[in-house]
């Protein structure tokens, strides 16, 4: 079977990681990658932004699960947290921003990494605790975040639970 294929058909996401940190090199590719996805009108108005330090991303952690009302919130802890960001006026933002997911999440797998999606910030972006934190790493304070993606290395693979996808072939 072509690589690829067997790439998004064995992808699961993973929502525990170990403590190891991921290389310099491999957080490059998937930043890479992201940039790659397709975007609307081919405007390429998205930013991929990528946390690499723990304490940083428990810090961002904390204020999006205080904006959410969820204690303990710490996005299942991950060496790197990408966040992809988007001009809040375009139109094609949030399906830009899932192009650019998708890739990060397929190069994670094909890298040998874990990765799961995590989507709580759309809600809380422009929380004034969550901006603060945003514009210090250099999100643009007319970006909106309609997704991140927890990176690391895998403490455990799932299993692959029944897709219940309905798929049809029309002739």
């Amino acid at each position: 079977m072509n690589t690829v294929i067997q790439t998004i058909l064995s992808r699961r996401s993973c929502r525990s990681f170990t403590e190891a940190s991921v290389q310099t090199e491999d957080v490059k590719t998937l930043l890479a990658c992201a940039a790659a996805a397709p975007s609307g009108r081919n405007q390429q108005l998205g930013q991929f932004t990528a946390l690499t330090d723990r304490n940083k991303i428990q810090k961002l952690a904390a204020a999006v699960g205080k904006a959410l009302g969820r204690e303990n919130y710490d996005m299942y802890n991950p060496a790197v947290l990408i966040i992809t960001s988007n001009d809040k006026t375009n139109v094609f933002r949030e399906v830009d921003n899932a192009c650019a997911m998708e890739n990060i999440y397929l190069a994670s797998e094909a890298l040998g990494l874990g990765c799961v999606w995590i989507n709580q910030l759309k809600d809380c972006f422009d929380n004034p605790q969550v901006r603060t934190l945003l514009n210090e790493f250099g999100i643009p304070e007319n970006h909106g975040v309609y997704g991140c993606a927890a990176v690391g290395y895998r403490a455990d693979r799932p299993a692959a639970k029944e897709n219940k996808t309905v798929t049809k072939i029309v002739d």
